[in-house]
Parts: structure tokens; C-alpha cells; sequence
């Protein structure tokens, strides 16, 4: 087990220096650079030259770049050309509402992911699983921002039991957690949703392969319950996959997330990516993309080592 998470975790470092690389020279990679982008298409070169300098641009690439790094280990992200603030501040302030939808619709939809994805495992070939597999097509099918929508329709606008985005009411001096949890409950079930589809469907066939084994066929001629069978043995191992699953859909998950920001105005790291987008505010927009690219590196090697949890014959490798 030490070994494995060694090996993992000497490929997530090499990942991540790649990955601060890339964005580095993402950057520096846009047409005319980030002073074209700040001053306008309009602007002389004279200022833009003046722009690079002040920005530090005007010395050699390497330098930059060692630089870049220097900055990182200092936590230094620079400032949004917007709002003249720290990045990093930005970042925290708004990456606390991204990790509350993003955990919650995490929980929610790999809760319910096993429950939908065990019924079609144990009744693939009767009435309930074809009409959750036909379920599954369809909401799979759906993209998030026309999820996010009917649920505003529904919920927001026609019975008018939540509000229609946003965090916070501000006609409310001290609106308190319940009013957080309403704005937060459409945004969450949003994303939970578009999970949902495709996580039950995986371990839906994950479960029905587990119990074609010869391990579940010889639990069963020795008289063990089947409810034993299928919660003691079946969903350990048909958990694996679905966790390895997990850590490698992060990015589409956060993806759908940022949509689901923009659809709600729900002020997290993928409504304000979207606006730094709009505004071409560059160490916004490279700090989010890093900081995606780390968390989706931590979340496979987190998967990783939970699968090593859950297989014994790695634990003691």
C-alpha cells in the first residue's frame, strides 16, 4: 500500500509540473499577449510595451518563467486586471460557494447513483431496470443548462419554492442557513441530476457483471442470503470502479458546474471563470484553470488510494 501511494503520488507531481507549465505558456500563448488584451486592439505599441513592463513580461521567457514558479510557491496568483484585486483572494472568497454545490451534489448524486445503480444491477432484465436504463438515456442526454432551467421553470417560477439563483436574499439583513440551503437546493440537484445518469448507469453494469461471478454463484449454494451477498460482497467490489469513475469525471463534473453557475448566478469559481472569460482578465482565468488541474490530480490519486483501501490484495502489496 506505502508503494502505491509512492508511484501515485510521483505521477501527480510530474502532472502537476506539467500541468503549471502548460498554463504558464497558455498564457503568454494569446495574440499579442495579456497588455494586447488589457488595452484593446486599439492600443499603440508604445503602451503596450510599457504594459509588458510593468507587467513583467518585457524580460526573457525563462526568466518568466522561473518567476511564475517563485510566485506559486509564494501563493502569489497576481491581480484581476477587473477588479484590481488579488487573485487569490478572488479565488477564495468564491471557491467556498463552488466547493459547497460541487460536495453536496457529490454526495447526492453518488448516494443516489448506488441505490438507482443496485436496482438495475439486480433487475436488469425485469420492467423496473429497462425503464431506469431508458431513464438514464434520457437525462444523460440532457445537457445541464436545460436541466438547471426546467427546474427554474418549475420550482423557482411556477410553485415559487425556491429562488431563481443567486446566494443570498438581499431584502434580508441576516438571511441566514436556511435561506443559503434554498438558494443552494436548485444548483445542487442540477448537477446531481446530469451525475446521476451516467453514474448509475456504470455501476448499474458494474453490479450486474459482479453477480454473474463464480464467487457470488458459490455464496449463494452455501445458503448465504442474498442481501448478504449483494450488500456484503457485491457492492465492495462493484465500488472500485465507480470511485475510479469519480475522480476522473471531476473535470466534466466541474465543467457542468461552471454552466450551472452561469444558469443560476450562483457566485462560485465557474460564474466568475465565466466572467473573467468575458472580461479576458488572464490571472483569473490561468489561477482557476490551475487550480482545476490540481484538484482534478488530487481527486485520482484520492481515487487511487481509496481503491487500494478497498482492495485487500493492494493494501498489502
Amino acid at each position: 500500500m506505502v508503494r502505491l501511494i509512492i508511484t501515485r503520488l510521483s505521477t501527480s507531481i510530474v502532472s502537476l509540473i506539467i500541468l503549471i507549465t502548460l498554463v504558464f505558456f497558455m498564457v503568454h500563448a494569446t495574440p499579442g499577449g495579456p497588455a494586447y488584451s488589457i488595452l484593446g486592439v486599439k492600443a499603440t505599441a508604445k503602451a503596450i510595451a510599457a504594459m509588458n513592463l510593468k507587467l513583467g513580461l518585457a524580460v526573457p521567457l525563462p526568466r518568466q518563467y522561473a518567476v511564475w514558479w517563485w510566485h506559486l510557491l509564494q501563493g502569489r496568483l497576481g491581480y484581476s486586471y477587473q477588479v484590481n484585486q488579488p487573485v487569490a483572494l478572488l479565488i477564495r472568497v468564491y471557491m467556498l460557494n463552488t466547493l459547497a454545490l460541487y460536495l453536496s451534489a457529490i454526495v447526492l448524486g453518488t448516494i443516489l447513483s448506488i441505490i438507482v445503480g443496485l436496482i438495475q444491477g439486480v433487475y436488469y432484465d425485469r420492467l423496473a431496470g429497462r425503464i431506469i436504463g431508458g431513464l438514464q438515456l434520457i437525462f444523460y442526454a440532457l445537457p445541464s443548462f436545460f436541466v438547471g432551467t426546467i427546474l427554474i421553470l418549475i420550482f423557482a417560477v411556477q410553485f415559487r419554492w425556491f429562488p431563481t439563483g443567486g446566494i443570498s436574499d438581499l431584502r434580508i439583513e441576516n438571511p441566514g442557513i436556511f435561506v443559503y440551503i434554498s438558494h443552494l437546493t436548485l444548483p445542487v440537484l442540477t448537477v446531481a441530476i446530469v451525475s446521476i445518469a451516467g453514474l448509475s448507469r456504470y455501476f448499474g453494469q458494474t453490479v450486474r457483471e459482479e453477480l454473474t461471478k463464480e464467487y457470488v454463484r458459490t455464496a449463494a449454494a452455501k445458503g448465504v442470503a442474498f442481501p448478504r451477498i449483494l450488500f456484503g460482497h457485491v457492492l465492495r467490489n462493484a465500488l472500485r470502479p465507480l470511485v475510479t469513475i469519480l475522480g476522473l469525471s471531476f473535470p466534466y463534473i466541474f465543467a457542468g458546474s461552471i454552466v450551472v453557475e452561469s444558469v443560476f448566478s450562483y457566485p462560485g469559481l465557474g460564474w466568475l471563470l465565466w466572467q473573467s472569460a468575458l472580461g479576458q482578465d488572464y490571472p483569473v482565468i490561468s489561477a482557476i484553470v490551475l487550480l482545476i488541474g490540481v484538484l482534478t490530480i488530487l481527486g485520482n490519486l484520492l481515487a487511487d488510494i481509496v481503491n487500494g483501501l478497498l482492495d485487500p490484495r493492494e493494501r498489502f502489496d
